[in-house]
């Protein structure tokens, strides 16, 4: 097991952007919060047309009113050549595009097809490393699609083929619709590392069917260190009927503080942050530390 596991944040973009809007105000609150509690990286907003996503349609004040606080490493989703031009002129020099692994949930979230997005992304990663930033790819539904069932490791790790030749630095997989097993990490981990090993890959998973904590644990026996999570369990996808909220930090704080692995990440900090985004969208979140509150949290074992 490693010493150190990396948590990016998502809560303020990919989970808030599957809640009802809330004001600008209580974004920069969220963002400044999570920014003391020792997180190290944070997706802050998404660069995309507010017809598409109305949740991100602040996105430039939210970014301009947030403070930056020193060790963190901020950065934004963009969805194509305008929102990588906005991204870049906000400041932000970690940069994320996605592809979805599966066509139809492409088509139904950017409309067009999976190799049309790959090409665009050619062009993207392009004119992210002229403006100086880093473009990860983040391929959606790499476990599986709600319209089209099991996606075959093989599918993406062409599409991580396809996007190493192009120049991508760093490549994410997301468990869109909470279909991932252990088993299924595994299976994708090994797909993609036989072509690519060298390219650092992040995991981005789901608990729709409860299993976001083996499947992190499994990748983790594997050697990967990078994991995206939301606060309180915020997210979902709008094009992704059914599927719940993403791994929830302070759950994954908590059970690796209990195995002796470091996040930097403070637990009590995290879950006052949970709280907080509890009450600004105003209902219940499906955090189970959250439920339990924070002076629950276990003494860490020696690593």
């Amino acid at each position: 097991m490693p010493d150190f596991v990396s948590i990016r944040e998502v809560g303020p973009r990919d989970g808030l952007q599957n809640e009802e809007p809330i004001p600008t105000d209580a974004k920069v609150r969220l963002i400044d919060a999570l920014s003391r509690t020792g997180v190290r990286r944070i997706e802050a907003v998404s660069f995309v047309h507010p017809k598409a996503i109305p949740q991100m349609a602040d996105a430039d004040e939210v970014w301009q009113r947030a403070e930056k606080a020193d060790g963190v490493r901020y950065s934004a989703l963009v969805p194509n050549s305008r929102g990588a031009r906005r991204a870049l002129a906000a400041g932000f020099t970690e940069i994320e595009v996605v592809v979805s692994a599966s066509d139809t949930h492409n088509r139904r979230n950017v409309n067009r097809s999976t190799d049309e997005s790959l090409d665009d992304i050619a062009e993207l990663i392009d004119l992210l490393h002229t403006g100086g930033a880093t473009a990860e790819v983040i391929v959606a539904t790499s476990f599986g699609c709600p319209y089209e069932g099991d996606i075959d490791p093989l599918r993406v790790a062409a599409i991580v083929d396809r996007v190493a030749r192009d120049g991508a630095d760093r490549v994410a997989f997301g468990d869109t619709t909470g279909m991932g097993t252990p088993r299924r990490v595994r299976e994708l981990l090994t797909a993609v590392r036989d072509r690519n090993a060298h390219l650092p890959v992040l995991l981005h998973f789901h608990n729709t069917r409860g299993t976001a904590l083996a499947n992190m644990l499994t990748a983790m026996e594997l050697g990967v260190t990078e994991f995206d999570a939301s606060v309180g369990g915020l997210g979902g996808c709008p094009y992704a009927p059914g599927a719940s909220g993403n791994l929830a930090t302070e759950e994954a704080v908590h059970m690796l503080y209990d195995m002796g692995i470091d996040t930097g990440i403070d637990l009590d900090a995290l879950v006052g942050a949970a709280e907080l985004a509890e009450s600004l969208v105003g209902k219940k979140l499906p955090s189970g530390v959250l439920r339990a509150g924070p002076r629950t949290r276990l003494t860490p074992l020696p690593a």
